[in-house]
């Protein structure tokens, strides 16, 4: 009965987008008061469908409800509560009504925390996201129904779920990952409805930002996750390789950070509208781009979900019609945008475009390499492969000039620059980062020039925010200076520091990485820069839905025992398959990581080693970067009081709507 009452919400929530895109705008466009006021309850309403949903395929997990087909093929009864819990999102069909349960909460959230806006906006808004909500509900009911029963004749059990799958990884990175990649939708909203509206000034920019910098940081915490995941749980050592589902949700954030940058200097200086627009466009059609890819069929990954063509070809529909009518409506009023401030060619404006311009060309580079594949297969071309070395490569181009500017660009002043004046500024940094850099190479035994490259770019990074404190806070560098600066020009250098501090982690331990597969009987011992590794043996191991060996391992660093490590094989009985569990030993200046491989004859082990520098500094520079979006999210000029909010929202409605007798009744 329960699984009933949440398809027949979905049902409702669907019906609840039809309307929330139909009058809302509806109103907007006759300046109705009373229709565009439905815009609200309508997406609250959404809302809460979404979630009884949501909440009754939980239950049908929670109790082992095998009558319902999706439970049946990724849930098991011996499977821990918990992991019954996130395997609602363990495949296509749940991990999608998780899609669309975070776009109702965005959605929702709009409605609840944009009361200070004017009605017309938040009308046009909303009704933009109800527009987008309906293909997902049609395809979902349609197309994706988890809510399926397999009566009158069910299994007694399930199938379980995916090995790879039942981690507190994947507790977590799913849900954060949705919640960037939907999240740009509100961006895209709000791009939509100032194009309609076709007033794109600072302060469309001023509403939009925080929406846009909310959903950037869930999606750097989401790859950030996705990233560790890897790295721990595949048992291979690698913290990133190029997968196509990967590249799918980096693509959005390439483009949302120069979506952020873009919509600073909007809010600033009144320019580069039409190209704030476009990029907020490109920020959600990559999103829905890398739905497709996950779920068509399109792509074999670790991450996919589905194999069906069907679906896949309704995804791409939704995909059509949202990219293509977006792009027809800014060709459209496009040419109309124009900015009203003024800069000269070397100025913060410019250097900061350049930046957006380098971010694009890399986004260009993830989805030629992402897509060149599957185009040439299907035009029977044959199959070819696009894999690291050629990301890595392109990447390595690009970086540098992107950070110079990243550099340069806090330095310089609005309008124009005098290049004079910051030429003491550059040399001293530019001297200070080569010192760095080659100094923190010289650490290790060989010398890697592509290692010395990212940390001198990494310590440039570093050494240019500083120096854009200092000349913001003036000679009298103190405490009470510091605390004057706001919370967003904090949140630009923890940004920025956070980018140094990832740079350096990619950097150090993609060159000075070691790694050695040895053949090790109990007792014997194994050497790795530096670091003896004793191999004590292994003992039997039991779990609740699964068994296995845990091989013990003694690592001593100059005869002194540093980390005891156990590293798992583990046989999942249901899924009957076999999964290494690595385990690590993290520091803040290297990782020890072991992967317990086969038994071998005379009952020796084959293990993996790897002693990795650096490594934990790729993520640690994610949480900063994410960091610097949450001080700038709070800045105070987001957090007005409702009084002047309320002022402002009266101004635009008044200067846009004045001539209309509906609004001033």
């Amino acid at each position: 009965m329960i699984t009933e009452v949440g398809h027949f919400s979905l049902v409702l929530a669907l019906l609840m987008s039809i309307l929330l895109a139909v009058y809302p705008m509806w109103g907007a466009a006759r300046n109705d008061i009373r229709m565009m006021s439905l815009a609200r309850p309508l997406a609250i309403a959404m809302l809460l469908f979404t979630l009884i949903a949501y909440a009754s395929l939980t239950w049908a997990f929670i109790n082992n409800d095998f009558s319902l087909s999706y439970v049946a093929q990724t849930s098991n009864s011996l499977l821990p509560v918990y992991y019954r819990i996130t395997a609602v999102w363990g495949g296509h069909e749940g991990s999608f009504l998780l899609w669309i349960t975070i776009l109702a909460l965005w959605t929702g959230a709009v409605a609840l925390f944009s009361r200070p806006m004017p009605l017309q906006m938040v009308a046009r808004v909303l009704a933009i996201l109800g527009l987008v909500a309906v293909g997902f509900y049609l395809f979902i009911l349609l197309a994706s129904n988890p809510f399926e029963r397999m009566l009158p004749f069910f299994p007694v059990d399930g199938r379980d779920l995916n090995p790879l799958l039942q981690d507190i990884g994947m507790i977590i990175h799913p849900p954060t990952l949705y919640m960037g990649y939907v999240g740009f939708s509100v961006a895209f909203a709000f791009a939509i409805a100032a194009l309609i509206s076709g007033k794109l000034d600072s302060t469309w920019a001023r509403w939009s930002r925080p929406w846009t910098l909310a959903a950037w940081i869930f999606l750097t915490i989401g790859i950030a996750l996705g990233s560790w995941w890897a790295y721990y749980e595949l048992g291979w050592g690698g913290w990133w390789f190029w997968d196509p589902v990967e590249n799918a949700s980096f693509m959005p954030w390439l483009v949302g950070t120069g979506l952020l940058h873009s919509l600073a200097v909007t809010e600033k200086r009144k320019i580069f509208q039409s190209w704030t627009i476009l990029l907020a466009i490109a920020a959600f059609s990559l999103s829905l781009l890398g739905t497709f890819l996950v779920r068509s069929g399109v792509l074999v990954s670790v991450h996919s979900f589905a194999s069906d063509p069907t679906r896949g070809l309704f995804i791409l529909g939704i995909l059509i019609v949202t990219i293509g009518g977006s792009l027809l409506l800014y060709a459209l009023k496009a040419p109309g945008l124009k900015g009203q401030g003024q800069y000269h060619a070397i100025s913060r404006e410019v250097l900061m475009m350049g930046n957006n311009v380098f971010l694009t060309a890399a986004t260009m580079v993830v989805l030629l390499g992402t897509l060149l594949p599957l185009v040439h297969k299907e035009l029977g071309l044959g199959s070819i492969s696009i894999g690291a070395p050629f990301f890595d490569q392109m990447f390595t181009y690009l970086i540098v000039p992107f950070v110079f500017l990243l550099g340069v660009g806090p330095l310089s002043r609005w309008k124009k620059q005098s290049p004079a004046a910051l030429k003491n500024q550059i040399l001293l940094a530019l001297g200070l980062s080569l010192s760095a850099g080659v100094l923190i190479n010289q650490a290790y035994s060989t010398f890697s020039y592509l290692a010395t490259l990212g940390s001198v770019l990494a310590c440039w990074i570093f050494v240019t925010s500083v120096q854009e404190v200092v000349q913001r806070t003036g000679k009298a560098f103190n405490l009470n200076a510091l605390t004057k600066l706001t919370r967003s020009h904090w949140g630009m250098i923890a940004g920025h520091v956070g980018f140094a501090v990832t740079l350096m982690g990619i950097a150090l331990t993609s060159q000075y990485s070691v790694e050695k597969d040895v053949r090790m009987a109990a007792g014997e011992s194994a050497e790795l820069a530096g670091y003896q590794f004793v191999f004590k043996g292994v003992k039997p191991l039991n779990g609740p839905n699964y068994t296995g060996t845990s091989g013990h391992v003694d690592v001593f660093d100059k005869g002194q025992l540093v980390a005891s490590l156990d590293a798992q094989k583990r046989f999942y009985t249901v899924q009957r398959s076999m999964m290494t569990e690595a385990a690590i030993d993290s520091g803040i200046s290297r990782d020890l990581y072991v992967a317990l491989g086969e038994q071998l004859d005379n009952g020796d082990w084959g293990l993996r080693l790897y002693v990795k520098p650096f490594v934990n500094w790729i993520w640690l520079g994610a949480l900063i970067m994410a960091l610097g979006g949450l001080l700038s999210a709070t800045d105070k000029r987001y957090r007005l009081s409702k009084v002047a909010l309320a002022k402002k929202s009266k101004q635009y409605t008044v200067s846009h709507t004045a001539s209309s007798p509906e609004v001033l009744k």
